[in-house]
């Protein structure tokens, strides 16, 4: 009984820690396609109106996912929250994803993902001064360098290409959502670490929604009802921002904000792997090593929050 005790163990630790490196995977795979996704949609419906179907559809799909399994999201404990889950619906989507979708009609894609991948670095200083207990490691921090500079390989290729159209107001918007995004993170693990994250993914699916209302209203006469806007809009939904969000929320409470944050390294290899199945591109040994390079800096930079999950 107590050797079967002893080798269960270690095969435990190991599914412990390999656990929220697969999810991290799934989410680069899901998130890494919101940027294709982007750039159908945004033209027809614009920003404003893009982030607003976007996480319209992420709250009906988590509605109907609580109505299935029998409870409300609407009791007394999480209205106390709402001032949490209102900080989480500005930070970590209303500025983010109205950054990103203005920034992509004036930064090619290439470079998009470049400063998208900023937010790892941005979450890990943050981490050195805003939570001392969360403070990563000398091998985290190489692990957030290797991360980058993998990106910045991987990308380099479509940059000598000719892909690095940019304008000062996109690129900053851009690396606005990033810095945002890196603040949400730490914010969750102060204010929200407890919470079950299909509550928190609803709640901030939903005040998002009710924040971009008024702001998309004024645009309305300009939207074009594109069958494939709605589409992108409809993936986006239901995935990326539905089960996707669901899927940072545990990850953040298992891996901590710079280990969850490394999600942003995979979004340019995933983007590859998507463009290299549906779109029949290139995949040259320079771009598999950027990819192999990311996944090294990821791992590194999960070591100690898979450790103590």
């Amino acid at each position: 009984m107590a050797e079967t005790l002893t080798r269960s163990r270690p095969a435990g630790l190991v599914r412990r820690r390999l656990l929220p490196l697969a999810a991290l995977l799934v989410l680069g795979l899901m998130w890494g396609s919101s940027f294709l996704f982007i750039r159908i949609a945004v033209v027809d419906l614009g920003p404003r109106a893009l982030v607003f179907g976007r996480s319209s559809a992420a709250a009906a799909a988590l509605a109907v996912f609580f109505a299935v399994r029998g409870r409300s999201p609407l009791t007394g404990a999480h209205r106390q929250r709402l001032p949490s889950y209102l900080a989480m619906a500005l930070l970590n989507s209303v500025i983010p994803w109205v950054g990103i979708a203005f920034g992509e009609l004036a930064v090619s894609s290439g470079l998009a993902s470049i400063f998208n991948a900023t937010t790892p670095l941005w979450t890990a200083l943050l981490a050195w001064s805003l939570i001392p207990t969360e403070r990563p490691r000398a091998v985290n921090y190489l692990g957030v360098v290797l991360g980058f500079g993998g990106t910045v390989l991987l990308i380099l290729p479509r940059l000598q290409g000719g892909e690095a159209r940019a304008t000062l107001i996109g690129a900053a918007s851009i690396l606005l959502a990033a810095l945002s995004y890196a603040v949400a993170a730490h914010y969750q693990r102060r204010r929200l670490r407890d919470v079950d994250p299909f509550d928190a993914a609803f709640w901030q699916m939903a005040l998002t929604a009710l924040v971009m209302l008024p702001v998309a209203i004024p645009g309305i006469e300009s939207v074009r009802l594109s069958s494939a806007a709605l589409m992108a809009v409809l993936a986006m939904g239901t995935g990326a921002s539905c089960v996707g969000i669901v899927l940072y929320y545990w990850l953040l409470n298992r891996l901590g904000a710079p280990g969850a944050s490394t999600v942003n390294y995979l979004l340019p290899a995933t983007a590859l792997l998507w463009g290299a199945l549906f779109l029949h591109e290139t995949v040259t040994p320079l771009m598999i090593g950027g990819a192999a390079i990311i996944l090294c800096g990821v791992l590194l930079t999960s070591l100690r929050r898979s450790g103590h999950a």
